[in-house]
């Protein structure tokens, strides 16, 4: 996590949600709503819960049927959040990469625990 002014920190992240072209997974091969979810936890926990923005920075997909796309952060904690990818009638999805970006309250170098 990289601090800004001591009290705000930003933490970001790239990954591949899935490849079902590889294996014949539901996102390429199926039809109808399908949704794909994936945890992503913060290196050190925020003070309270942060801005999370999720991005998709690569798709793989058939040109042959639209693009219907969703993507969003979820379950947002101090913790972590789950990257939820969805797409539903006939489009088939390869695969996809997810950029995000959270930002939110961390603790300062200079806090103390007083015990």
């Amino acid at each position: 996590m990289r601090r800004i002014g001591g009290v705000v920190g930003v933490e970001q992240g790239s990954t591949i949600l899935f490849n079902d072209f590889a294996h014949d997974g539901p996102m390429w091969t199926g039809a109808g709503p399908r949704e794909v979810r994936q945890a992503q936890l913060f290196r050190e926990p925020f003070l309270d819960i942060p801005a999370v923005t999720v991005g998709i920075s690569m798709w793989d997909i058939d040109h042959r049927t639209n693009s219907r796309i969703d993507i969003a952060a979820e379950n947002i904690t101090a913790q972590g959040f789950d990257i939820v990818f969805r797409t539903w009638a006939d489009t088939r999805v390869a695969r996809i990469r997810a950029d995000w970006m959270a930002i939110g309250a961390t603790r300062d170098e200079d806090d103390w625990d007083v015990t």
